[in-house]
């Protein structure tokens, strides 16, 4: 057996196996997808086989029973408004630190950036919530949204902003820009790609988010669309085909929004994201 045969015979071994793990990796999905068309007896069970009669009213009882209308406006609330803070605040972070390289502002650097591998103390976390008027109340999920998307966003933004020249800043210095004017007018317009991208990423993160609201969101009707499927689940029976047409639905806008924003997420992460 030669080179050539072999490299051929790897290639092969290498596209099964991968194409193995990535059926394996949908079946959670398509267990979700087929058991939501189902009536509730067959349901229980959770199968992996067509169901006999297609249930397409599950949906609408999904979104009447399970009030998913006002918990879709709490999710795009949070995640709309978490969203452009976080991009926002992060840009500029970003441009400052990588603009001052000096030994304090590269620690600081360090210091925003290792909140995306620190876990989260829950319990000072809530005796801050607490202490702050902020537990159950809207405003304190998007705070808390915005703080944990902060780090990763001004990581993003850092590398993009490290391939902006200098000499533009000092050419827009000497035309008479002003420090918001220069970021606004001068900056911000050439980060559009990356920014985009931190902010897709933002808005789906946050989008699925579950423990926060699960934590520091007690009443019902400010839960977004994550906590809703608890609407379904009674003390002696689970309506397991309602659970799963509200899983579909809740990931439904998340799909949707990936594949018309994917060229963006990956143009903005090769645009000078690993830089840094």
């Amino acid at each position: 057996m030669n080179a050539k045969t072999k490299k051929i015979i790897l290639t092969i071994l290498k596209n099964i196996l991968a194409w193995i793990f990535s059926l394996i990796m949908l079946i959670p999905l398509l267990l979700i997808v087929i058991n939501a068309f189902k009536p509730d007896s067959e349901a229980l069970t959770l199968s992996l086989t067509l169901p006999k009669i297609w249930e397409f009213s599950n949906f609408s009882v999904v979104i009447e029973k399970g009030k998913l209308g006002t918990s879709f406006l709490n999710s795009l609330l949070y995640a709309g408004c978490a969203t452009v803070i976080t991009v926002i605040l992060a840009s500029m972070a970003a441009y400052v630190l990588a603009r001052r390289r000096g030994k304090a502002d590269n620690r600081l650097y360090m210091y925003m950036v290792l909140g995306i591998v620190i876990p989260i103390n829950y319990v000072s976390l809530m005796k801050v919530m607490q202490v702050t008027q902020l537990n159950d109340t809207r405003l304190g999920i998007i705070l808390l949204y915005v703080a944990m998307q902060l780090p990763f966003s001004v990581f993003l933004l850092y590398g993009f902003v490290s391939k902006v020249p200098v000499d533009l800043d000092e050419a827009a210095v000497l035309d008479g820009c002003g420090p918001w004017r220069l970021f606004f007018n001068i900056v911000m317009p050439m980060m559009k790609s990356s920014m985009v991208t931190a902010a897709v990423l933002c808005f789906l993160n946050t989008w699925n988010e579950f423990v926060m609201p699960l934590y520091f969101l007690n009443s019902s009707e400010k839960w977004p669309m994550t906590l809703a499927v608890y609407n379904f689940f009674g003390q002696y029976s689970k309506s397991w085909n309602l659970i799963c047409a509200d899983i579909l639905l809740t990931c439904l806008p998340v799909i949707i929004m990936y594949l018309v924003c994917q060229k963006h997420i990956v143009g903005g992460q090769t645009a000078g994201a690993v830089k840094g």
